[in-house]
């Protein structure tokens, strides 16, 4: 039984942060001054740095989208990213927390040690050529970078090879890890590499993911945590018109679940999320299925209440079993635990996003994001050009949504979060509409912004040891005072690695076709003969 099973028929109670939680702690003190005075034109150099690099972030952008590989398949895309980095004197360290597409990649000696994350996996059915304001999928019916993930990656590389070339010149210490978020969309891989102690001498972790704003935040972010798992109904096959009374049908269990599930949201918190498919319904009409399986994501805001739900969940499948006169089992698939972000790494952030500023649109790019938007009748106003504020914590009452695994690891050590902007606003969101700017300019230009505001939010952490101080105190005596991480996965529960190998399989060999050769093309776009931009 995983640890949250045990957790939820213990039916904790009581995981909402006090007020004082949520109190700022003292401003961190400034570097010493000769490290103050330098500081700015270090900074200029590490962004001077990064431009130069823009080719690179280029190749990798379009690389990592020309793969388009789903969770716990992102085989190309391990492979060429790994490659890169060692080509640049990283240490590679492969399979990583049993994930076989899972890595880290070192470089540097002593400490600070910081860690820069990013996913890499796509979504089903997400398939769209860049470019082109209308669908069109490159091999139709599979899978793409409908979110982004393909992006991160690149922010990440070219902020590490600015920093490692800044380090060496100024004699700065520290080490640099790079890792991977892998099948975030089943938000199943960072808890494994949480337990199996990847992140074991780590400081802080520097996280990023695509957005259409550049932009941080700190306290409980918005969205939920969530506990991923399959419940298995097993009956008896029989003829379905011959002798269905001889047959006890695993399909009614599932359905009966489903069923029971939706009568029960009525009587749940309004911040809970919770969505189900039937992965395996049975074979064929005419045989009582003798087995069947319905998968939940079971979506809270705080550890107890997602617990309580796992629990509430757990009951609807046993009962569900009785009535439909079958057995039940249930497999965690992953989790993810609620997001929340470290105060003092914010504001380090955000300074430097102020510094850095949002890239400056051409009047393609904004024509090609107004036309995206147009596309899905969306409010046409095109790319952002103003910046939010710092957000601090998430107090909406009713608040809930999105997960990420992240959360995992930021319970686990400070942590920070980047949103840099190289999708489109008012788009859905795990939709090909979202690819559609993903191997663009627009996508280029935000992995450069992102990659300059993350070099040297770094840089502050290696050259101000109170700057890192301040972050741990925040983790210690505010974020973790009164809540701490509760590991939603137990000893026994293993990585899905075999989950999409099927859906790969299948259209892998179409997709190879359409693999990125940047020894031939300037840019994606030039590979497939998109003119730039395309109504």
């Amino acid at each position: 039984m995983s640890r949250l099973a045990l957790l939820a028929a213990a039916a904790l109670t009581g995981a909402l942060l006090p007020a004082a939680a949520l109190a700022a702690p003292a401003a961190p003190a400034a570097p010493p001054a000769a490290t103050a005075e330098r500081l700015p034109a270090m900074k200029a150099e590490l962004a001077a740095s990064v431009d130069q690099r823009r080719k690179l972030g280029q190749e990798i952008v379009d690389s990592v989208f020309s793969f388009g590989e789903l969770g716990f398949q992102e085989v190309e895309t391990s492979k060429y990213l790994t490659g890169v980095l060692e080509k640049n004197g990283f240490t590679v360290k492969r399979g990583v927390g049993g994930l076989p597409t899972g890595w880290t990649a070192t470089w540097g000696s002593g400490g600070p040690v910081i860690a820069l994350g990013s996913d890499i996996d796509g979504l089903p059915k997400a398939s769209q050529k860049p470019g082109v304001a209308h669908r069109e999928p490159l091999v139709p019916g599979a899978p793409g970078h409908g979110e982004g993930h393909n992006s991160g990656q690149a922010v990440n590389i070219l902020a590490a090879l600015a920093l490692k070339d800044l380090m060496q010149k100024e004699h700065i210490p520290g080490t640099l890890v790079l890792w991977p978020g892998v099948a975030e969309e089943l938000v199943a891989g960072k808890a494994f590499m949480i337990r199996d102690g990847v992140f074991k001498g780590v400081d802080a972790v520097v996280f990023t993911h695509v957005g259409d704003n550049l932009e941080t935040a700190w306290g409980p972010y918005k969205g939920s945590g969530l506990v991923s798992v399959k419940y298995s109904f097993h009956g008896e096959s029989a003829h379905a018109a011959g002798a269905p009374w001889l047959g006890r049908s695993a399909l009614d269990g599932a359905m009966l679940m489903g069923m029971g599930w939706d009568m029960r949201r009525e009587h749940l918190r309004p911040q809970q999320r919770s969505h189900y498919v039937i992965t395996d319904g049975g074979d064929q009409p005419n045989v009582v299925p003798p087995e069947a399986t319905i998968w939940f994501f079971v979506r809270e805001t705080d550890f107890s209440h997602i617990a309580q739900n796992y629990a509430t969940a757990n009951t609807i499948a046993e009962a569900a079993a009785k009535m439909s006169n079958t057995t039940v089992t249930r497999q965690v698939i992953g989790s993810a635990a609620p997001r929340y972000f470290n105060k003092p790494l914010a504001e380090l952030m955000d300074a430097n996003i102020r510094q850095v500023g949002l890239p400056t649109w051409t009047a393609d790019e904004q024509a090609f994001a107004k036309a995206v938007q147009r596309t899905i009748h969306a409010k046409e106003d095109g790319l952002a050009t103003q910046m939010p504020p710092l957000a601090g914590p998430n107090v909406d009452p009713a608040g809930g949504g999105g997960s990420d695994d992240v959360g995992d690891i930021s319970w686990t050590l400070p942590t920070v979060m980047l949103v840099y902007p190289s999708n489109i606003p008012n788009l859905p969101g795990h939709n090909w509409v979202n690819a559609m700017s993903m191997a663009t300019p627009i996508a280029h230009d935000g992995v450069v912004a992102g990659g300059k505001v993350v070099a040297m939010t770094v840089l502050d952490m290696l050259t101000n040891p109170a700057a890192l101080d301040a972050a741990k105190s925040f983790f210690r005596d505010v974020q973790t005072k009164d809540e701490h991480y509760v590991p939603m996965i137990g000893p026994d529960d293993k990585p899905q690695i075999q989950l999409n190998a099927d859906i790969m399989a299948k259209y892998r060999p179409e997709m190879r076709k359409y693999y990125y050769d940047p020894k031939k093309y300037k840019t994606y776009l030039d590979q497939l003969g998109v003119k730039w931009p395309t109504f």
